[in-house]
């Protein structure tokens, strides 16, 4: 996590993610990329020869905020490049993180209200589907990421390993131990017995350190990931995504999109490759 993208449109839920990356980049002796983008009216966007002075006016009012958030005192020795662009937000996005080859996007969130009042609506929903490295969804305000215990929910889906290595990753850089957790439900139901072979398969080969697993009964996937993590008074929730076809198509159906929207911890998702 050398390299952090922080897209920001300087609500107070970008702020509180902006803290956490701070963290994460002095713990990591990393370097933050921080974005806003400046989606002019539609009419300005369509003729901006014809209205160079309004645009300069929300480009110039954009680059104020801006330059003020520079100089907050949280993000003293840190090292950050910040960039104010035109365009749409999601694309602008994407854009940073091939252009820094970053490694992860941390992100604010409106709380339980979801994934569609995520930074600038609907493109944070596209960043969380559509991104090739992990993505950090911050809820709540904190000085810093500071998480023992981290809660990876999965399906036991083979192909979905390497997103389990990079939350292993993830949780080796965040100091805090993993829990590889199944939840096992009355519609899709398995015998202990069935379960911990489909487990021993998924896990196979996969060389993880410093984990533990668990089967949990639970009346939906939902309740499971959050009834479990709340009663090993967990910090954060992992998921894998299965990229452009979403996390909506991850745990059969919307589940892992109601997660996001619906947790008030942390939650980080990382790409199925």
């Amino acid at each position: 996590m050398k390299k952090i993208i922080v897209p920001t449109d300087f609500s107070t839920q970008a702020d509180n993610a902006l803290r956490v990356a701070a963290d994460m980049a002095r713990e990591n002796n990393g370097e933050i990329f921080l974005l806003h983008q400046v989606d002019l009216p539609l009419h300005l966007a369509n003729n901006a020869s014809s209205n160079l002075p309004e645009a300069v006016f929300f480009m110039k009012l954009a680059k104020e905020k801006f330059d003020h958030l520079l100089k907050a005192d949280y993000l003293d020795g840190v090292t950050i490049h910040g960039d104010v662009q035109t365009g749409a937000a999601f694309s602008g996005i994407m854009d940073t993180v091939r252009r820094h080859e970053a490694d992860i996007i941390v992100m604010g969130s409106h709380g339980a209200e979801g994934v569609k009042n995520l930074f600038l609506g609907s493109n944070a929903e596209k960043v969380v589907r559509n991104s090739e490295i992990p993505v950090l969804v911050v809820k709540d305000r904190k000085k810093r990421l500071d998480v023992n215990d981290m809660v990876f929910a999965t399906d036991l889906d083979s192909n979905s390993t390497g997103a389990l290595k990079e939350a292993a990753q993830f949780a080796n850089n965040t100091n805090c131990n993993l829990h590889l957790l199944y939840v096992n439900t009355p519609s899709n139901f398995m015998s202990t017995k069935k379960a911990e072979e489909k487990v021993e398969e998924y896990l196979k080969n996969v060389d993880l350190n410093n984990f533990d697993y668990t089967i949990w009964n639970d009346h939906s996937i939902e309740e499971g990931v959050f009834n479990y993590t709340k009663s090993i008074k967990g910090d954060i929730i992992g998921m894998a995504t299965h990229g452009r076809r979403g996390i909506s198509h991850f745990f059969n159906g919307s589940v892992s999109e109601d997660i996001v929207n619906h947790s008030a911890l942390p939650v980080v998702t990382f790409r199925i490759k």
